[in-house]
């Protein structure tokens, strides 16, 4: 598989920078320059090209990474949080507060056993928390990523959180997951089921795939 290089020139602009900023205003403008190079240089290899795909695959992305705000998982959360978030593992307070604003503890703690990941022990759930375009998770899915990139991402976890590889990480989950067609038909819901595992913050996906559709010119 062939990957542009970010030093190269995209042939063609698939989004522009005007766009990306009406759909996710919070972006800090330097973090949003870059990964509007990446976007232009990657997503017409995966054949993300349309209105209709861009703008299922941005919406997923804006939602995953917080405007671009959240490249890595915070897991730097208040005892009331944890329950909140992890309501079936902690459900009181009490039970919840030797892992607050303890990120490592936590991480370790709730994606221990799962996704890849071994005992708390090992550190896994806390290494391989959420990162990227995507927000990808466990150390499975490193494993899965490193196996169809080519790129270390078991050794170099925090690779999926720079623009080249957040945004290569995404477009190969995306081709993976055959996303296209689903964009095609606009089953975001399924698209969402896909990438997601369930349908967590399904709501504000939506609301950035509406955005996105409005000003890429889709028509209702």
């Amino acid at each position: 598989m062939t990957i542009p290089a970010s030093d190269a020139q995209p042939a063609t602009e698939v989004i522009s920078l005007p766009i990306l900023q009406q759909i996710m205003p919070r972006a800090r403008q330097n973090i949003l320059t870059q990964f509007h190079e990446e976007f232009n240089l990657q997503m017409p290899t995966y054949a993300i090209t349309t209105p209709l795909r861009i703008a299922a695959f941005i919406a997923q992305g804006a939602h995953e990474s917080g405007e671009l705000n959240a490249l890595v998982e915070n897991m730097n959360y208040s005892a009331p949080r944890i329950v909140q978030v992890w309501p079936s593992r902690f459900p009181t307070v009490q039970s919840s507060q030797p892992y607050a604003n303890n990120p490592e503890k936590l991480g370790n703690n709730v994606y221990a056993n799962r996704m890849g990941n071994g005992e708390p022990a090992t550190g896994d759930g806390f290494r391989y928390r959420g990162r990227g375009w995507f927000n990808g998770t466990g150390k499975g899915f490193y494993q899965k990523m490193t196996q169809l990139t080519g790129v270390d991402f078991v050794s170099n976890p925090d690779l999926f959180a720079t623009p080249k590889y957040a945004v290569m990480s995404a477009c190969v989950e995306w081709n993976k997951l055959n996303l296209n067609p689903l964009a095609d038909v606009q089953d975001f819901k399924q698209i969402t089921l896909k990438i997601n595992g369930g349908y967590t913050g399904l709501q504000d996906r939506i609301m950035y795939y509406d955005r996105a559709k409005k000003v890429l010119g889709v028509q209702a």
